[in-house]
């Protein structure tokens, strides 16, 4: 099945306590689709400038990246340019250059309009609005946002949220939008305005999945070295996604693999600046990590039997009956 992807296409300048990057490939439509890419078919819809490097155009190509509503205009690319400190899951921006970006009116071509996921990147909730005008009752539908459309348009966000099947957001940004605490209110909050599920991306603590009577939590894949958290959570979003056309169901088992391949392949995105290392990844290596995190993850379910010397059923707490 195929995935429209809506978002931005830009070159980053990126320093780490691992090093620095300038003039680097970037954006939330490039993470998104290449992650994407290794499991499903992807069409990319944004825009660059002349400026933007035939290299990384090629590179999408290569991942058989439908590139048909990739708009090249006159004028120069998105760029962005930050940092990170020792606390890597929070990026600091020194300078936001929209150029050409900021006179983008997505228009999804025809053949785009049938796409059967959609995902929204984060970009004006009034241009995900006009996406979303634009095509033909998707399977599954998501979006992502900030906190600058938080604070300056929440109301439209909230309407965006109303259109689609699913919200990707990072925790922070979640108790923004709903104004609590706890992250189990909060989604709950989203749910409310229509949404099937809410995912909560927590960067190196992985991730957390809340529908009606549902939940799911995974932790991240333990990446010793993180080069740059840069496009980690839209390649997060790519393999969700991906997953999910991938295998043609959107039942809760099938989001909660999703969930565990975006966070794999999310971890090879930070092992690099920019999208090299992503790049690289095959479908082999993206089972051979999904095997080592299963060995990672997996537990004996009768520990507590072993640890106490009895069965769990036979386990009085203080003042109860048995369970």
């Amino acid at each position: 099945m195929s995935i429209l992807v809506v978002g931005s296409v830009a070159l980053d300048s990126v320093s780490t306590p691992c090093g620095r990057a300038d003039e680097v490939a970037g954006g939330s439509a490039v993470y998104f689709s290449i992650a994407a890419s290794i499991l499903s078919d992807v069409r990319l819809v944004g825009v660059v400038g002349a400026d933007f490097p035939t290299e990384y155009i090629n590179l999408l190509r290569q991942r058989s990246i439908d590139l048909r509503g990739l708009e090249v205009a006159e004028g120069e690319t998105f760029r962005w340019q930050g940092y990170y400190g020792e606390d890597l899951n929070v990026a600091q921006t020194i300078e936001t250059k929209l150029n050409v970006f900021g006179e983008f009116r997505p228009e999804i071509p025809a053949e785009f309009s049938k796409s059967e996921y959609v995902f929204l990147a984060n970009i004006d909730p009034a241009l995900q609005s006009r996406v979303m005008e634009q095509v033909e009752r998707p399977v599954f539908s998501a979006m992502d946002t900030m906190n600058f459309w938080l604070d300056q348009r929440r109301d439209e966000v909230a309407r965006v949220m109303r259109l689609v099947d699913g919200v990707i957001i990072n925790e922070e940004e979640l108790r923004q939008f709903a104004g609590v605490r706890t992250l189990s209110s909060a989604a709950s909050s989203v749910l409310e305005l229509g949404p099937k599920v809410v995912v909560v991306k927590k960067g190196e603590y992985g991730c957390a999945l809340y529908g009606e009577d549902f939940y799911f939590a995974t932790p991240a894949f333990p990446t010793e070295e993180v080069a740059d958290p840069t496009g980690a959570g839209d390649s997060f979003a790519g393999g969700f996604i991906g997953y999910l056309s991938a295998v043609g169901a959107i039942d809760n088992e099938s989001m909660t693999r999703a969930a565990v391949f975006g966070g794999l392949l999310a971890s090879f995105t930070v092992e690099s600046f920019s999208i090299e290392e992503l790049a690289r990844v095959s479908i082999g290596d993206l089972q051979e990590r999904f095997d080592e995190f299963v060995r990672y993850t997996s537990f004996d379910s009768s520990a507590l039997e072993i640890t106490v010397g009895k069965p769990l059923s036979s386990v009085e707490a203080p003042g109860t009956a048995a369970i």
